[in-house]
């Protein structure tokens, strides 16, 4: 009889203050699926502290309802606006702070990385990586979000998995190609 293997669940954030992404693969052997993306709406809140605490309060309950084993965090960005990437930085760290509440290991990484594993392209736009995400994981075209925010969470939690995915002493998953070349089988549609 086989033992059970638990499945590793990551969760993928794209920080924001104004509007904030995620999404949840699940990851059974070497198949990623994805359970949820969404946004988390901040636009209507009009003071600062409450958007962080409303993102705290979100990310826990996405942690409580989908357990995690892993969080993975689109990192800031160097913008021209100060102001602007100081609150997205409290927003990211907000978000970690309720990852690190309930244990869960965090992982940063940059934009370009996340754009270059999804789509090989490190300027690719986000609606090449929503359309790779959609090819990849199998989505079908009427759950994709319009909320771009969304698909960008799935694709640091994409990302991650292309990261750190190994096989009894394998090479972790560079990118979307590596990953396919190494699962044809499974990936051939009939």
């Amino acid at each position: 009889m086989k033992a059970s293997v638990n499945p590793r669940i990551i969760l993928g954030v794209d920080p924001g203050t104004t509007v904030m992404g995620y999404g949840l693969l699940r990851v059974t052997g070497q198949t990623p699926e994805m359970l949820t993306m969404g946004v988390i709406d901040l636009k209507k809140i009009r003071d600062h502290y409450a958007k962080l605490q409303r993102i705290f309060e979100r990310t826990l309950s996405l942690i409580d309802e989908y357990h995690p084993t892993e969080m993975a965090i689109e990192a800031p960005f160097y913008g021209k606006n100060v102001q602007s990437m100081l609150k997205l930085g409290r927003g990211q760290g907000v978000a970690m702070a309720a990852a690190l509440y309930r244990n869960l290991p965090i992982t940063e990484y940059a934009p370009l990385k996340i754009k270059m594993s999804i789509t090989g392209n490190g300027n690719a736009a986000k609606e090449q990586v929503a359309d790779m995400l959609r090819r990849i994981l199998q989505i079908p075209p009427e759950n994709m979000l319009e909320r771009l925010d969304a698909t960008d969470g799935l694709a640091a939690a994409l990302c991650h998995f292309y990261q750190t995915n190994r096989v009894q002493g394998e090479a972790p998953f560079s990118n979307w190609k590596d990953y396919i070349a190494k699962n044809k089988d499974k990936l051939i549609q009939k």
